[in-house]
């Protein structure tokens, strides 16, 4: 019976790590037109945009920009405010730049270009964890300081429906 069963145990281990998983999105800064530049309008704000979508730790987020003539620096919220481009927590340059969110809280961008930042080329947003995004409603903006997030639908959804069905088939294999 010990031997039968590893099969079954190592398929039902498994489909309960694919039932659990996450999907990561992708996302690029400014939407379809996918922009990171100032901003054509003075009405228009990159935090705008991104309050329409929710972030969550392990998603990506991509800029897309002329290389050698603009850049990404990640800072802190201090130096996002200032527009201060000096002492970057990270800093990109290659034109197609994908930075993994990597903790739940606010994560501060500004161009690294003199006067960009101060012309509207920065951006704030919100990172919330996998739980909350997929079941409970964003955090408020006082929780982060930062914008208010609109919640999507299918930004976060648990894969593997067909790892349920195998679960319950192996756990029944397995003890009758």
């Amino acid at each position: 019976m010990a031997s039968s069963s590893l099969p079954v145990t190592i398929f039902l281990c498994i489909s309960f790590f694919f039932f659990l998983s996450v999907d990561a999105n992708e996302v690029t800064v400014g939407g379809k037109s996918g922009d990171w530049k100032v901003p054509s309008s003075p009405s228009y704000s990159f935090n705008e945009w991104a309050q329409q979508a929710r972030f969550k730790v392990g998603d990506f987020i991509v800029f897309r920009y002329e290389a050698g003539k603009d850049s990404v620096l990640q800072v802190t919220r201090e130096a996002y405010e200032k527009c201060n481009t000096t002492s970057p927590k990270a800093s990109f340059t290659d034109g197609n730049t994908k930075v993994k969110l990597e903790q739940a809280g606010p994560v501060y961008f500004i161009s690294g270009t003199e006067g960009h930042c101060q012309k509207g080329q920065k951006l704030r947003l919100v990172v919330v964890t996998p739980r909350n995004s997929a079941f409970s409603p964003a955090p408020s903006p006082s929780e982060f300081d930062g914008p208010a997030v609109a919640p999507t639908s299918g930004s976060a959804k648990l894969t593997g429906g067909f790892s349920v069905i195998g679960l319950v088939l192996g756990l029944w294999a397995f003890f009758f």
